[in-house]
């Protein structure tokens, strides 16, 4: 799985317990959910081009650098929402825009309901976020809907991952760079992962 990075940092591993964690109420699932967005984006963003920089310090006058490339952040609706947060405490300057879909729950298919791009790309990176790769069906549908719209370069960044989610996106975006907190095991009878978290957009949003 050489496009796949799942997170090796102890920080992870220690809040993603807790986020696992079944006594854990909305308020800190959300805190933890960003904190370890913040993270991830540090690991997901490590291969960005810069582009020299002139700068004045208290001492001297010095080249620096500064990032060449504008990226676009795509939460998935709505459990991708809490990840943003994160990410825009490290890059407050990138762009957020919104696709929206829901898991038919007798298919088990993505649906979708809402679409928030502008006309053209306006960015270099397209980073799609959402907690959880289950199935694939909507980070799959979402890199369709990026690639037809004109994004050039795309990644993927997740809290969990199931191994069927990540063979779902590896067969059909085998370009798609796939940045996660942990793989776990396998997909229950209704497509949840297991051992997971649950539904990360009820317990986020507190309405499980």
């Amino acid at each position: 799985m050489s496009n796949v990075y799942a997170s090796k940092h102890p920080l992870v591993a220690h809040k993603l317990s807790r986020l696992r964690d079944i006594k854990t109420e909305p308020k800190k699932f959300r805190e933890l959910v960003r904190e370890i967005a913040g993270l991830l984006a540090y690991e997901a963003t490590a291969d960005l081009a810069t582009m020299p920089r002139e700068l004045d310090t208290p001492l001297a006058h010095m080249v620096g650098q500064e990032l060449k490339e504008k990226i676009g952040l795509v939460p998935i609706l709505r459990a991708g929402l809490g990840l943003v947060e994160g990410f825009w405490e490290l890059m407050p300057s990138a762009e957020v825009w919104h696709i929206g879909l829901y898991r038919d729950e007798h298919t088990l298919r993505p649906v979708e309901y809402y679409n928030k791009l502008p006309l053209e790309p306006r960015v270099s990176v397209c980073l799609i976020l959402d907690p959880m790769l289950a199935t694939g069906g909507s980070a799959t549908a979402t890199a369709d809907v990026l690639k037809k719209w004109g994004a050039k370069r795309i990644k993927f960044v997740g809290l969990i991952a199931a191994p069927e989610g990540i063979k779902a996106m590896q067969d059909q975006h085998p370009d798609i760079d796939i940045h996660i907190a942990a793989i776990d095991d396998h997909l229950n009878d209704r497509a949840y992962i297991v051992p997971g978290l649950g539904d990360a957009g009820d317990r986020q949003f507190g309405t499980g």
